[in-house]
């Protein structure tokens, strides 16, 4: 993973790398006086969804916030709902995602999760782990104050012996969560609201952050390409000015 804060990455029209936080499931099923979990399970068809539309227009990475650490505060009968619709889907889902040569990776604390998931997660990203046209990451049981610090006692316990000094970002990030990606080009919310919620603290630094009113079971293939629009309007300058910008942009195209 290349650092946004010590290099300048290659700027693109398409996003290389998507994250999302699928908001708004249980609104949803409310407006339509069902129970929350039909959200959840309407939902899914819209992860089918996005996966397809990044493969269609090239981006390489997407990763979707599943489930929070935080999420464990809800309801229980929500969160029994939750896992169970999460081992369905690795059961019913991964066969595909394989078919159609995307790679799944699940990042977050797994010992929250019952041996059974574990393997069938560990099964599922064995079988794929030589696709290569799109990585599908999913963060579960995954908060990104966590990640920083399960990266921080990770880098401690392969280098007992660092200086003080040499601690840095080079030292850190080959233990985050997901070191094997690049940093998120576009951060997108569904379901109104406007926070991180604990998502990819550490990767969000330069990300193109889209927040949008639409719950996430109506988030749909045009919505996305309005996103993507958006996107492409972005000016992105990484702490440049925009003189600057313009004036490689000159150069290039000369």
């Amino acid at each position: 993973m290349q650092s946004s804060t010590l290099a300048i990455p290659e700027i693109t029209k398409t996003p290389r790398h998507v994250a999302m936080i699928m908001d708004g499931n249980g609104r949803w099923a409310n407006q339509r006086f069902l129970p929350r979990v039909a959200g959840h399970s309407k939902g899914l068809e819209t992860v089918r969804t996005m996966v397809e539309e990044c493969v269609n227009h090239g981006v390489e990475y997407l990763t979707l916030f599943a489930f929070s650490s935080e999420n464990w505060r809800r309801p229980p009968d929500e969160v029994n709902f939750l896992m169970n619709l999460f081992f369905k889907a690795l059961n019913k889902e991964v066969a595909r995602l394989h078919a159609n040569n995307i790679r799944l990776r699940v990042i977050g604390n797994l010992s929250g999760f019952t041996p059974e998931m574990q393997e069938r997660i560990a099964i599922a990203e064995k079988l794929t782990a030589n696709n290569t046209d799109l990585v599908l990451t999913i963060a579960a049981n995954y908060g990104g104050r966590w990640d920083i610090l399960q990266a921080t006692q990770k880098a401690f316990a392969a280098n007992p012996d660092v200086a003080i000094e040499d601690m840095n970002e080079e030292w850190l990030s080959p233990y985050l969560s997901m070191s094997y990606a690049p940093e998120p080009d576009l951060f997108i919310r569904t379901g109104g609201e406007q926070r991180v919620s604990n998502f990819l603290l550490w990767q969000l630094a330069y990300t193109e952050m889209y927040f949008t009113d639409t719950f996430w079971p109506d988030f749909d293939a045009i919505a996305f390409e309005k996103s993507l629009e958006w996107f492409q309007r972005r000016e992105r300058r990484f702490g440049q000015t925009g003189l600057q910008i313009l004036e490689k942009t000159i150069v290039r195209n000369a």
